[in-house]
């Protein structure tokens, strides 16, 4: 009786995924190790944007790297703004004005809706739900017309400045918030009746891309993707800045840790923006505008004709930056995709000697292996587009 034969080692096939691939969110190859359709291993490999940024603040002015920012996270720049500004702020031992903060706040929540309306417009695409993507593209036009008005540009306002904001708000600038803030709960509904209870949506979301609350905190997963897995925490809330602990506002969270309660979280979110934006127009107080800092906040431009010395801080502002105190600083802020913070060491010169950005784009591309593990290849992308990530941010 002859021995039996030991079965023949199955076969595993890797592949990559990009870095073209038009799911990937950005320029990013996934290497996928396969056995027939099944993940048993995915690998990112970044780098094809890399930008060097982080380098270069070294070599601009505090003000002149501001811009630079608005490149990382390019779908919510006002928040990456204002994250860089706060640190330079507590550096300088700024006090700023509470309508600048106020101001800061209502384009840091306008900058979640719009970056919630990306993320959902291409996550349902990818998913095959493309009336979802034209729907939410319709009110991020909305929002970007409205960064138009207050800053004159659409996707890189640099607005929010050391000591304060650039300008006033233009006229007619409240009025057209309203009108949004007052349209965008029954298009949130629509979105809801599209996808929802549909049974496409729920089979290719519900128990798919799992992450559970220990495995989020032990991989330092931030922002919606921890809320919704059943932990609530929020910046805004726990470590406020800019006057939150002002505003009334949910924490949305769910326990499910799945694609289907990211998208919940996120949906809500949104609500509770609208109302965070609704109560600074309610409550917005009036000047000053900019903190009292003539050789770091530049004069008004009504000045710069009538005082030489106006126009001697506005071209030093400009041309040579203004000195900031040795130190380093770290102010975490909750913007879209999570905590976003930026380290800056300054050695007492008008250019830092450091600046490091935590960018949670970066950090959660970790956590696409073990959501993606064991399930099919047709998940992954399912994967990559819950998690949210802007490759600007992470090859900064």
């Amino acid at each position: 009786m002859s021995a039996t034969a030991p079965a023949p080692e199955q076969e595993t096939l890797t592949i990559n995924m990009g870095p073209q691939h038009p799911s990937t969110h950005g320029v990013l190859r996934v290497q996928l190790e396969l056995q027939g359709e099944t993940v048993l291993k995915a690998t990112p490999i970044i780098g094809y944007l890399h930008t060097g940024i982080e380098k270069t603040f070294e070599v601009k002015t505090y003000v002149k790297g501001l811009p630079m920012t608005d490149r990382m996270d390019y779908l919510s720049a006002n928040n990456i703004n204002l994250a860089y500004v706060l640190s330079i702020e507590a550096l300088l031992g700024l006090e700023i004005p509470k309508r600048a903060q106020y101001i800061r706040v209502l384009l840091a929540e306008l900058g979640r809706i719009n970056s919630h309306l990306v993320w959902l417009a291409t996550h349902a695409m990818d998913i095959g739900a493309m009336t979802v993507f034209l729907y939410a593209f319709r009110e991020r036009e909305k929002i970007l017309d409205l960064f138009e008005m207050v800053a004159g540009a659409r996707m890189m306002p640099s607005f929010i400045r050391p000591g304060g904001v650039r300008q006033e708000l233009p006229p007619g600038f409240e009025e057209a918030v309203r009108t949004f803030i007052d349209e965008m709960p029954a298009r949130i509904d629509e979105y809801e009746a599209l996808l929802t209870k549909n049974q496409i949506w729920r089979m290719r979301t519900v128990g798919v891309g799992m992450l559970t609350a220990a495995q989020a905190l032990d991989l330092s997963v931030t922002g919606p993707c921890l809320r919704a897995s059943g932990v609530a925490r929020d910046l805004r809330k726990d470590k406020p800045y800019c006057s939150y602990e002002e505003f009334e506002f949910a924490v949305p969270t769910r326990t499910a840790g799945d694609t289907f309660a990211r998208y919940e979280v996120r949906m809500q979110e949104m609500r509770e923006s609208l109302l965070i934006v609704r109560q600074t127009l309610d409550r917005m107080p009036g000047p000053p505008l900019n903190a009292d800092a003539p050789k770091v906040v530049p004069p008004p431009r009504d000045r710069l004709y009538k005082s030489m010395e106006a126009m001697i801080h506005h071209f030093m502002i400009w041309t040579d930056g203004f000195p900031v105190p040795p130190g380093e600083a770290y102010v975490p802020t909750e913007g879209p995709r999570g905590e976003a913070g930026f380290y800056i060491v300054s050695n007492g010169t008008q250019k830092p000697q450091r600046v490091k950005m935590r960018a949670p784009s970066f950090i959660h591309l970790q956590a696409l292996d073990p959501m993606v593990r064991g399930r099919l290849i047709a998940d992954v992308v399912t994967v990559i587009g819950t998690l949210d990530f802007v490759i600007g941010e992470v090859d900064r």
